[in-house]
């Protein structure tokens, strides 16, 4: 299960980032798991950027993935983390790749989906392997270029 929270302060239709989250879930084969996705402005996530990954600019996604820390106990349910997304970065990078908004909302959120599930590319062949799948879901969802 998820929660998509706008805390961005216009409305956004989540209807197709619902779509191919749950594809992801699917995909991925995941039970009792809980995160939330979170829409917020480029200053809300310049500020999220600076404090904890300590680069002093907006950026268009970032994932804190709970089952990186350790600490965090085992329960019944997953608690798999928070992704924000910033949706005046998304907006601009829709027409900077020439391509939807909806497409850019989609792909930033199965993106961080993929990140607080242990993806990574930091190495080619981790971004072979997350880019892959992230293009998997975003076909079986329809959401195209």
């Amino acid at each position: 299960m998820f929660e998509i929270i706008n805390l961005y302060g216009e409305e956004i239709n989540t209807e197709d980032v619902e779509k191919v989250l749950n594809i992801g879930i699917k995909k991925l084969k995941l039970k009792n798991v809980n995160f939330n996705i979170i829409f917020v402005d480029n200053d809300y996530i310049h500020k999220i950027n600076k404090e904890y990954r300590n680069i002093d600019r907006e950026t268009d996604v970032i994932s804190f993935a709970l089952e990186d820390d350790k600490t965090f106990p085992n329960m019944d349910v997953r608690v798999l983390g928070d992704i924000y997304i910033s949706i005046d970065k998304a907006k601009s990078q829709a027409v900077e790749y020439n391509h939807s908004f909806k497409r850019e909302l989609c792909f930033l959120a199965i993106h961080g989906f993929l990140h607080i599930n242990g993806y990574d590319h930091m190495t080619e062949e981790d971004e072979k392997v997350m880019f892959g799948l992230q293009e998997e879901i975003l076909n079986e969802g329809k959401i195209t270029r």
